[in-house]
Protein backbone atom coordinates (compact mmCIF):
# COMPACT_ATOMS: atom_id res chain seq x y z
CA UNK A 1 0.00 0.00 0.00
CA UNK A 2 1.07 3.85 -0.99
CA UNK A 3 2.07 6.22 1.21
CA UNK A 4 -0.75 8.21 -0.54
CA UNK A 5 -3.32 5.46 0.19
CA UNK A 6 -2.13 5.14 3.84
CA UNK A 7 -2.60 9.01 4.57
CA UNK A 8 -5.18 9.82 1.45
CA UNK A 9 -3.67 13.30 1.13
CA UNK A 10 -0.17 13.47 -1.07
CA UNK A 11 1.86 15.56 1.20
CA UNK A 12 3.88 18.27 -0.40
CA UNK A 13 7.86 18.35 0.17
CA UNK A 14 10.40 21.37 -0.69
CA UNK A 15 13.67 20.31 -0.88
CA UNK A 16 16.34 22.80 -0.92
CA UNK A 17 20.22 22.19 -2.42
CA UNK A 18 22.28 24.55 -4.26
CA UNK A 19 23.34 20.94 -5.81
CA UNK A 20 21.21 19.77 -8.73
CA UNK A 21 22.00 16.37 -9.07
CA UNK A 22 21.39 16.11 -5.20
CA UNK A 23 17.55 17.67 -5.94
CA UNK A 24 17.08 15.07 -8.58
CA UNK A 25 18.31 12.26 -6.56
CA UNK A 26 15.92 13.28 -3.16
CA UNK A 27 12.73 13.81 -6.21
CA UNK A 28 13.51 10.28 -7.35
CA UNK A 29 13.63 8.20 -3.67
CA UNK A 30 10.33 10.57 -2.49
CA UNK A 31 8.03 10.85 -5.76
CA UNK A 32 8.74 6.46 -5.76
CA UNK A 33 7.30 6.82 -2.41
CA UNK A 34 3.81 9.01 -3.20
CA UNK A 35 5.13 12.62 -2.66
CA UNK A 36 4.97 15.54 -4.22
CA UNK A 37 7.96 17.10 -4.70
CA UNK A 38 8.96 20.91 -4.97
CA UNK A 39 12.89 22.33 -5.28
CA UNK A 40 14.56 25.36 -4.77
CA UNK A 41 18.08 25.88 -5.12
CA UNK A 42 18.79 28.57 -2.67
CA UNK A 43 17.52 30.15 0.74
CA UNK A 44 15.77 33.38 -0.56
CA UNK A 45 13.79 31.51 -3.23
CA UNK A 46 12.76 28.77 -0.43
CA UNK A 47 11.78 31.67 2.05
CA UNK A 48 9.34 33.04 -0.64
CA UNK A 49 7.96 29.66 -1.28
CA UNK A 50 7.58 28.23 1.95
CA UNK A 51 5.79 31.98 2.79
CA UNK A 52 3.53 31.57 -0.40
CA UNK A 53 2.61 28.03 0.26
CA UNK A 54 3.80 25.55 3.08
CA UNK A 55 4.83 22.83 2.30
CA UNK A 56 4.35 19.97 4.65
CA UNK A 57 8.03 19.36 5.55
CA UNK A 58 11.54 21.08 4.15
CA UNK A 59 14.07 19.19 3.67
CA UNK A 60 17.17 21.37 3.80
CA UNK A 61 21.12 21.61 2.75
CA UNK A 62 23.10 23.09 5.59
CA UNK A 63 25.75 24.15 3.26
CA UNK A 64 24.74 26.83 0.92
CA UNK A 65 26.51 30.05 -0.80
CA UNK A 66 24.49 33.44 0.50
CA UNK A 67 22.09 31.60 2.90
CA UNK A 68 22.76 28.51 4.42
CA UNK A 69 20.35 26.38 6.28
CA UNK A 70 20.84 27.66 9.36
CA UNK A 71 19.40 31.22 8.77
CA UNK A 72 16.45 29.84 6.46
CA UNK A 73 15.19 27.50 9.33
CA UNK A 74 15.83 30.31 11.65
CA UNK A 75 13.94 33.16 9.30
CA UNK A 76 11.51 30.02 8.93
CA UNK A 77 10.84 29.95 12.71
CA UNK A 78 10.47 33.72 12.86
CA UNK A 79 8.38 34.57 10.06
CA UNK A 80 5.32 36.02 11.84
CA UNK A 81 3.46 35.43 8.32
CA UNK A 82 4.28 31.38 8.45
CA UNK A 83 1.16 30.45 10.55
CA UNK A 84 1.36 26.52 11.14
CA UNK A 85 4.08 24.62 11.78
CA UNK A 86 6.42 23.22 9.00
CA UNK A 87 8.68 20.07 10.12
CA UNK A 88 12.52 20.73 8.70
CA UNK A 89 15.26 18.29 8.19
CA UNK A 90 18.74 19.29 7.97
CA UNK A 91 20.58 17.29 5.57
CA UNK A 92 24.83 18.04 5.76
CA UNK A 93 27.63 16.58 3.78
CA UNK A 94 30.34 17.65 6.62
CA UNK A 95 30.50 15.85 9.89
CA UNK A 96 32.05 19.27 11.49
CA UNK A 97 28.38 20.65 10.75
CA UNK A 98 27.24 21.46 14.09
CA UNK A 99 24.12 19.38 15.23
CA UNK A 100 23.75 21.82 18.56
CA UNK A 101 23.53 24.76 16.22
CA UNK A 102 20.75 23.36 13.42
CA UNK A 103 18.24 21.98 16.11
CA UNK A 104 18.91 25.26 18.07
CA UNK A 105 17.93 27.20 14.81
CA UNK A 106 14.94 25.61 14.89
CA UNK A 107 15.13 22.35 12.82
CA UNK A 108 13.18 19.07 14.25
CA UNK A 109 16.13 16.32 12.58
CA UNK A 110 19.33 16.05 11.13
CA UNK A 111 20.51 13.60 8.48
CA UNK A 112 24.39 13.00 7.03
CA UNK A 113 25.37 12.78 3.35
CA UNK A 114 25.91 10.37 2.12
CA UNK A 115 22.57 9.38 3.63
CA UNK A 116 20.59 5.49 3.75
CA UNK A 117 17.73 5.55 1.26
CA UNK A 118 15.44 3.87 4.16
CA UNK A 119 17.02 6.02 6.66
CA UNK A 120 15.64 9.00 4.54
CA UNK A 121 12.58 7.71 4.07
CA UNK A 122 12.17 6.45 7.57
CA UNK A 123 13.21 10.52 8.76
CA UNK A 124 10.52 11.78 6.20
CA UNK A 125 7.70 9.27 7.43
CA UNK A 126 8.61 10.26 11.20
CA UNK A 127 8.88 14.15 10.48
CA UNK A 128 4.97 13.89 8.68
CA UNK A 129 3.61 12.31 11.41
CA UNK A 130 4.59 14.75 13.59
CA UNK A 131 3.03 17.30 11.19
CA UNK A 132 -0.08 15.44 11.34
CA UNK A 133 -0.67 15.47 14.86
CA UNK A 134 0.41 18.87 15.63
CA UNK A 135 -2.55 19.63 12.34
CA UNK A 136 -4.61 17.21 14.54
CA UNK A 137 -3.98 19.31 17.70
CA UNK A 138 -4.21 22.60 16.40
CA UNK A 139 -7.52 21.61 14.93
CA UNK A 140 -9.17 20.67 18.17
CA UNK A 141 -7.86 23.41 19.37
CA UNK A 142 -9.70 25.59 17.30
CA UNK A 143 -12.75 23.40 17.76
CA UNK A 144 -12.58 23.80 21.47
CA UNK A 145 -12.61 27.51 21.19
CA UNK A 146 -15.32 27.91 18.84
CA UNK A 147 -17.19 25.79 21.16
CA UNK A 148 -16.53 27.64 23.65
CA UNK A 149 -16.96 31.09 22.37
CA UNK A 150 -20.30 30.05 20.70
CA UNK A 151 -21.57 28.78 23.90
CA UNK A 152 -20.83 31.67 26.05
CA UNK A 153 -22.31 33.96 23.45
CA UNK A 154 -25.30 31.63 23.32
CA UNK A 155 -25.64 31.80 27.42
CA UNK A 156 -25.35 35.54 27.76
CA UNK A 157 -28.72 35.64 25.68
CA UNK A 158 -30.98 34.53 28.54
CA UNK A 159 -28.98 35.47 31.78
CA UNK A 160 -29.62 39.42 29.90
CA UNK A 161 -33.51 38.59 29.61
CA UNK A 162 -33.73 37.24 33.24
CA UNK A 163 -31.40 40.46 34.87
CA UNK A 164 -33.92 42.21 33.05
CA UNK A 165 -37.23 40.12 34.16
CA UNK A 166 -35.97 39.97 37.96
CA UNK A 167 -35.45 43.94 37.64
CA UNK A 168 -39.15 44.27 36.51
CA UNK A 169 -40.41 41.86 39.49
CA UNK A 170 -38.08 44.03 42.46
CA UNK A 171 -39.55 47.58 40.96
CA UNK A 172 -42.67 45.49 41.06
CA UNK A 173 -43.86 46.66 37.55
CA UNK A 174 -46.43 43.62 37.35
CA UNK A 175 -47.59 43.32 41.07
CA UNK A 176 -47.02 44.16 44.17
CA UNK A 177 -44.53 41.43 46.20
CA UNK A 178 -43.95 41.24 49.91
CA UNK A 179 -40.04 42.44 51.54
CA UNK A 180 -39.47 38.71 51.96
CA UNK A 181 -40.35 37.97 47.78
CA UNK A 182 -38.11 41.28 47.25
CA UNK A 183 -35.03 40.05 49.28
CA UNK A 184 -35.34 36.83 47.57
CA UNK A 185 -35.34 38.27 43.97
CA UNK A 186 -32.42 40.04 45.40
CA UNK A 187 -30.70 36.85 45.89
CA UNK A 188 -31.27 35.84 42.28
CA UNK A 189 -30.47 38.68 41.03
CA UNK A 190 -27.09 38.64 42.45
CA UNK A 191 -26.96 35.06 41.71
CA UNK A 192 -27.66 35.84 37.91
CA UNK A 193 -25.15 38.85 37.84
CA UNK A 194 -21.89 36.51 39.12
CA UNK A 195 -23.15 34.02 36.25
CA UNK A 196 -23.33 36.56 33.93
CA UNK A 197 -19.46 37.78 34.89
CA UNK A 198 -18.13 33.96 34.98
CA UNK A 199 -19.50 33.73 31.23
CA UNK A 200 -17.74 36.91 30.29
CA UNK A 201 -14.73 36.16 31.52
CA UNK A 202 -14.76 32.94 29.56
CA UNK A 203 -15.79 35.01 26.73
CA UNK A 204 -12.43 36.89 27.38
CA UNK A 205 -10.39 34.00 27.96
CA UNK A 206 -11.08 32.48 24.87
CA UNK A 207 -10.75 35.14 22.97
CA UNK A 208 -7.66 35.58 24.24
CA UNK A 209 -6.35 32.40 23.49
CA UNK A 210 -7.82 32.18 20.19
CA UNK A 211 -5.72 35.45 19.27
CA UNK A 212 -8.80 37.41 18.52
CA UNK A 213 -8.19 40.10 21.48
CA UNK A 214 -7.34 43.53 20.92
CA UNK A 215 -6.22 46.19 22.60
CA UNK A 216 -7.10 50.40 22.47
CA UNK A 217 -4.19 52.24 23.50
CA UNK A 218 -4.95 55.04 25.24
CA UNK A 219 -3.63 57.55 27.99
CA UNK A 220 -4.96 56.04 31.03
CA UNK A 221 -5.26 57.85 34.69
CA UNK A 222 -4.78 54.94 36.95
CA UNK A 223 -5.77 56.50 40.14
CA UNK A 224 -9.27 57.94 38.88
CA UNK A 225 -9.82 53.95 37.04
CA UNK A 226 -9.65 52.60 40.21
CA UNK A 227 -11.33 55.21 42.75
CA UNK A 228 -13.89 54.37 39.80
CA UNK A 229 -14.00 50.44 41.03
CA UNK A 230 -13.83 51.58 44.57
CA UNK A 231 -17.19 53.31 44.11
CA UNK A 232 -18.89 50.79 42.29
CA UNK A 233 -18.29 48.03 44.49
CA UNK A 234 -19.38 50.77 47.74
CA UNK A 235 -22.28 48.20 47.88
CA UNK A 236 -20.22 45.37 48.38
CA UNK A 237 -17.93 46.70 51.00
CA UNK A 238 -20.74 48.70 53.02
CA UNK A 239 -22.96 45.54 53.01
CA UNK A 240 -19.54 43.38 54.97
CA UNK A 241 -18.71 46.97 56.75
CA UNK A 242 -15.33 46.89 55.07
CA UNK A 243 -13.43 49.73 54.63
CA UNK A 244 -11.59 50.72 51.45
CA UNK A 245 -8.76 52.89 51.75
CA UNK A 246 -6.65 54.23 48.60
CA UNK A 247 -3.15 55.31 49.22
CA UNK A 248 -1.48 57.50 46.63
CA UNK A 249 1.25 58.99 48.49
CA UNK A 250 3.34 57.10 46.64
CA UNK A 251 2.79 59.39 43.80
CA UNK A 252 3.38 62.72 45.42
CA UNK A 253 7.33 62.65 43.71
CA UNK A 254 5.51 63.06 40.14
CA UNK A 255 2.63 65.64 40.74
CA UNK A 256 2.48 66.32 36.89
CA UNK A 257 1.19 62.62 35.14
CA UNK A 258 0.84 60.63 38.76
CA UNK A 259 -0.31 56.93 38.02
CA UNK A 260 -0.77 57.74 34.10
CA UNK A 261 -0.14 54.87 31.48
CA UNK A 262 -0.72 53.89 28.41
CA UNK A 263 -3.51 51.33 28.01
CA UNK A 264 -7.01 49.99 27.28
CA UNK A 265 -9.07 51.71 30.23
CA UNK A 266 -11.84 49.07 30.00
CA UNK A 267 -9.35 46.10 30.33
CA UNK A 268 -7.33 47.68 33.09
CA UNK A 269 -10.88 48.39 34.99
CA UNK A 270 -11.85 44.49 34.44
CA UNK A 271 -8.07 44.40 36.28
CA UNK A 272 -9.04 46.00 39.09
CA UNK A 273 -12.30 45.23 39.76
CA UNK A 274 -11.82 41.68 39.35
CA UNK A 275 -8.80 42.12 42.09
CA UNK A 276 -10.96 44.22 44.54
CA UNK A 277 -13.35 41.68 43.98
CA UNK A 278 -11.69 39.28 45.61
CA UNK A 279 -10.37 41.06 47.88
CA UNK A 280 -13.74 42.03 49.12
CA UNK A 281 -15.18 38.04 48.67
CA UNK A 282 -12.46 36.75 51.15
CA UNK A 283 -11.60 39.60 53.63
CA UNK A 284 -15.31 39.82 56.30
CA UNK A 285 -13.06 41.76 59.04
CA UNK A 286 -10.81 44.62 59.04
CA UNK A 287 -10.29 46.62 55.45
CA UNK A 288 -8.98 46.70 51.91
CA UNK A 289 -6.12 49.14 51.05
CA UNK A 290 -5.07 49.83 47.87
CA UNK A 291 -1.28 51.77 47.53
CA UNK A 292 -0.33 53.52 43.85
CA UNK A 293 2.94 54.35 43.27
CA UNK A 294 5.92 54.47 40.94
CA UNK A 295 9.78 52.88 40.87
CA UNK A 296 12.06 53.51 38.49
CA UNK A 297 14.10 50.47 37.90
CA UNK A 298 16.99 52.36 37.89
CA UNK A 299 17.59 56.49 36.64
CA UNK A 300 18.16 55.69 33.05
CA UNK A 301 15.46 52.49 32.95
CA UNK A 302 12.20 52.49 32.60
CA UNK A 303 9.23 53.90 35.02
CA UNK A 304 6.75 51.71 36.59
CA UNK A 305 3.24 52.18 38.07
CA UNK A 306 2.52 49.57 40.80
CA UNK A 307 -0.91 49.00 41.76
CA UNK A 308 -0.58 46.66 45.42
CA UNK A 309 -4.43 45.43 46.68
CA UNK A 310 -3.63 44.54 50.16
CA UNK A 311 -6.58 43.01 52.26
CA UNK A 312 -6.84 41.50 56.03
CA UNK A 313 -8.87 38.75 54.46
CA UNK A 314 -8.18 34.48 54.73
CA UNK A 315 -4.84 34.51 52.75
CA UNK A 316 -3.55 31.87 50.20
CA UNK A 317 -1.68 28.87 51.48
CA UNK A 318 1.83 28.77 50.09
CA UNK A 319 1.05 25.41 47.93
CA UNK A 320 -1.56 27.47 46.15
CA UNK A 321 0.37 30.45 45.32
CA UNK A 322 2.84 29.39 42.67
CA UNK A 323 -0.24 28.32 40.43
CA UNK A 324 -2.86 30.79 41.03
CA UNK A 325 -2.81 32.68 37.61
CA UNK A 326 -3.40 29.30 36.06
CA UNK A 327 -6.55 28.87 34.49
CA UNK A 328 -9.52 26.92 35.99
CA UNK A 329 -6.83 26.73 38.95
CA UNK A 330 -9.44 27.59 42.02
CA UNK A 331 -8.59 27.82 45.65
CA UNK A 332 -9.28 25.56 48.42
CA UNK A 333 -11.92 28.37 49.97
CA UNK A 334 -15.28 28.02 49.48
CA UNK A 335 -15.79 30.93 48.20
CA UNK A 336 -13.27 30.65 45.20
CA UNK A 337 -15.19 30.75 41.85
CA UNK A 338 -13.90 29.28 38.58
CA UNK A 339 -10.11 29.79 38.49
CA UNK A 340 -10.66 32.38 35.93
CA UNK A 341 -10.94 36.13 37.06
CA UNK A 342 -6.87 35.47 38.09
CA UNK A 343 -6.17 34.33 34.81
CA UNK A 344 -7.66 37.01 32.17
CA UNK A 345 -6.43 39.50 34.69
CA UNK A 346 -2.64 38.14 34.87
CA UNK A 347 -3.35 38.30 30.60
CA UNK A 348 -4.67 41.42 30.10
CA UNK A 349 -1.62 42.78 32.20
CA UNK A 350 0.90 40.85 30.33
CA UNK A 351 -0.68 42.48 27.26
CA UNK A 352 -0.02 46.02 28.89
CA UNK A 353 3.82 44.93 29.37
CA UNK A 354 3.11 44.33 32.90
CA UNK A 355 2.73 41.03 35.71
CA UNK A 356 1.19 40.54 38.48
CA UNK A 357 2.16 38.92 41.83
CA UNK A 358 1.14 37.76 45.19
CA UNK A 359 2.32 38.00 48.08
CA UNK A 360 0.09 35.62 51.08
CA UNK A 361 0.08 34.18 54.23
CA UNK A 362 -2.56 31.98 55.96
CA UNK A 363 -5.01 33.67 58.42
CA UNK A 364 -2.99 37.55 57.86
CA UNK A 365 -4.17 38.68 54.45
CA UNK A 366 -3.20 39.03 51.05
CA UNK A 367 -1.27 41.40 48.89
CA UNK A 368 -1.97 40.96 44.77
CA UNK A 369 0.73 43.55 43.12
CA UNK A 370 0.42 44.81 39.45
CA UNK A 371 3.25 46.50 37.47
CA UNK A 372 2.15 48.37 34.49
CA UNK A 373 5.36 50.48 32.37
CA UNK A 374 4.77 54.22 32.33
CA UNK A 375 5.79 55.21 28.69
CA UNK A 376 3.82 58.39 28.51
CA UNK A 377 5.00 62.01 29.44
CA UNK A 378 1.80 64.17 29.11
CA UNK A 379 -0.93 64.37 31.64
CA UNK A 380 -4.05 62.89 30.23
CA UNK A 381 -6.96 61.23 31.35
CA UNK A 382 -9.08 58.35 29.89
Amino acid sequence: MSVVEKSQKVDRILAVDDTKDNLILVQTILESEGYQIDLATDGKSALEYVEKSPPDLILLDVMMPGMDGYEVTDRIRKNPAIKIYIPILLITAFHESSVVDGLDAGADDFIRKPFDTDELLARVRSLLRLKRSLDEQDKMARQREDFVSRLTHDLRTPLVAADRMLGLFLEETFCKISPEMKQAISVMIRSNKNLMQMVNTLLEVSRMDAGKKTFNDDVCNLPEIIQEVVSELAPLTNEKNLNVTVDTSGLANNPTNPGVVMGDPLELRRVFNNLLGNAIKFTDTGGITIRISEQADNPKDKTWVIIAVEDTGYGIAPEDQAGIFERFRQGRNKRSGSGLGLHLSYRIAEAHGGNITVASELGKGSVFTVRLPKSIEETAEC
